[in-house]
């Protein structure tokens, strides 16, 4: 397919469809494994909490690579980058399926991270670079839809082809997958323009590696018998380290990888902050109910599969009410409402048993899925609402990396729980209640810092009418 100079292909329609491939790989693959944990642990030899650690990995590499993936695609040209993150995240699905140990697999998940940091930030850095102005609300619109897709079908898929096939069927669909995407990326999408390479901030890089790996590392391997526990503490520590390092460092550097210096705006920072708090209590979920549904209750994969895939329909639904209801009545108040009916869901997941009928479970994750998706979709909007234009871009970045460190954060945080509470008499179906409700205490606290705003913030972008006092 023919490109004119500027790169815009000759069959535009194509694009976000050729592009969508990224995302949809990437959102199928991180709902997908959570229904399979049991049988991938009885497989390798290991405990389906101890696979806390693969989600580590992967949500560390994504923290690690997403600052550098504009810069790589501006050094190396964008279309090269993506078809080569693409083939990695491919050898990170194939090193899951034929993994034997813990460790095999937890470096595997890392590899796959590396690639899926780079997919989903560079097919939309493409798809804005070769489609006109007029296109781009429609485009991304059709770019979006296989990645609201995919967490509805990931639990469904994930549990069928766990119970009726085998767990490494989930990562080998990713094959083919991907391989068509490289190929129609080749084929369609070339010449993508590029912008000035600057020059990297190689040492920001390294200390948000440090800090980042020895956070995330340290945290989730403090409650399991892998490492001392004070070798789990050293590893905390010097990723406190490096953040305190790399803070000094931002605070010289004329273009800092990530800049922190976004967060004295109010607005952002209370927005920000309340996500980070949000999603290490809500993000945990997605880990922790499929382990309870098999492990507590006695399901199979697919079984499973068919009530968590629910949680996808309340959030797709949310998508078609979301817009009215901020304009209607803002951001904040609304974000505070979603957090706290929020947590009080995850408290009552800390209430099921097996003689908790189906249906109830499902119409309770429909619900909580209405719910996140209403607040993340509001508070994404918030956190730039009031910032420069000249700012946005590096508010996207941080808000970007910190995302999958707080839900890293909260699987640790669940793990943990889950591994100190089974240390006596076994995994239990108390100690599931007991992290439910530990989760849903952090996820509340998310309502504090939105408390500190004022009720208009945001109003100029949602639309909410702000009324008039008349003067005495």
């Amino acid at each position: 397919m023919r490109q004119d100079r500027q790169g815009a292909p000759r069959a535009p329609w194509l694009v976000p469809l050729v592009l969508s491939v990224a995302l949809f790989m990437e959102n199928m693959d991180s709902t997908v494994i959570a229904i399979s944990l049991p049988a991938i642990a009885a497989d390798i030899g290991t405990t389906p909490v101890a696979l806390k650690l693969a989600f580590t990995a992967y949500f560390l590499a994504l923290a690690i690579f997403i600052p550098v993936s504009a810069w790589l695609g501006d050094r190396l040209g964008p279309t090269g980058v993506f078809r080569m993150a693409i083939l990695v995240f491919m050898l990170g699905s194939l090193g899951c399926a034929f993994a034997t140990s813990l460790e095999g697999f937890v470096l595997a998940r890392f590899l796959g991270g590396m690639g899926g940091a780079m997919m989903t930030p560079l097919a939309r850095l493409m798809l804005y670079r070769v489609t006109p102005r007029a296109g781009l609300m429609r485009a991304t619109a059709t770019m979006t839809i296989p990645a609201v897709v995919a967490p509805l079908m990931g639990p469904l898929v994930g549990g069928a082809l766990t119970t009726f096939l085998g767990w490494h069927w989930i990562f080998l669909v990713n094959l083919p997958v991907g391989l068509a995407g490289i190929l129609a990326v080749g084929a369609l999408i070339r010449d993508v323009p590029r912008a000035p390479a600057h020059r990297l901030d190689l040492r920001g890089f390294l200390l948000l590696a440090v800090a980042f790996s020895g956070l995330m590392s340290g945290l989730s391997l403090v409650s399991l018998p892998i490492l001392p526990l004070w070798a789990s503490l050293a590893l905390t520590l010097a990723g406190l380290a490096g953040g305190w390092a790399y803070l000094r460092h931002a605070r010289a550097h004329p273009a800092p990888l990530l800049d922190p210096g976004i967060c004295r705006d109010p607005v952002f920072r209370g927005a920000i902050t309340a996500t980070m708090v949000f999603l290490i209590g809500a993000g945990a979920a997605p880990f922790l109910l499929p382990l309870m549904l098999q492990l507590g209750f006695g399901l199979t994969a697919f079984e499973a599969g068919l009530i968590t895939f629910a949680g996808g329909i309340g959030a797709i639904s949310a998508k078609l009410v979301s817009t009215q209801v901020f304009a209607s009545h803002g951001f904040r108040n609304p974000l505070i409402l979603a957090a706290s009916l929020s947590a009080l869901g995850l408290a009552a997941k800390g209430l099921l048993t097996p003689q908790t009928p189906h249906l109830l479970i499902a119409a309770l994750l429909i619900g909580g899925g209405v719910l996140r998706s209403l607040f993340f979709t509001g508070q994404q909007v918030l956190a730039i609402s009031e910032l420069a234009p000249e700012t946005v871009g590096a508010a996207l970045a941080l808000t970007t990396v910190l995302r999958p460190i707080a839900t890293a954060l909260g699987v640790a945080l669940a793990g943990g729980l889950l591994e100190i509470g089974g240390r006596s008499e076994g995994l239990t179906l108390d100690a599931f209640h007991t992290a439910f409700f530990a989760l849903a205490l952090v996820s509340a606290c998310a309502i504090l810092p939105l408390m500190r705003l004022a009720a208009s913030s945001g109003h100029e972008i949602s639309g909410q009418a702000i009324p008039v006092r008349a003067a005495p």
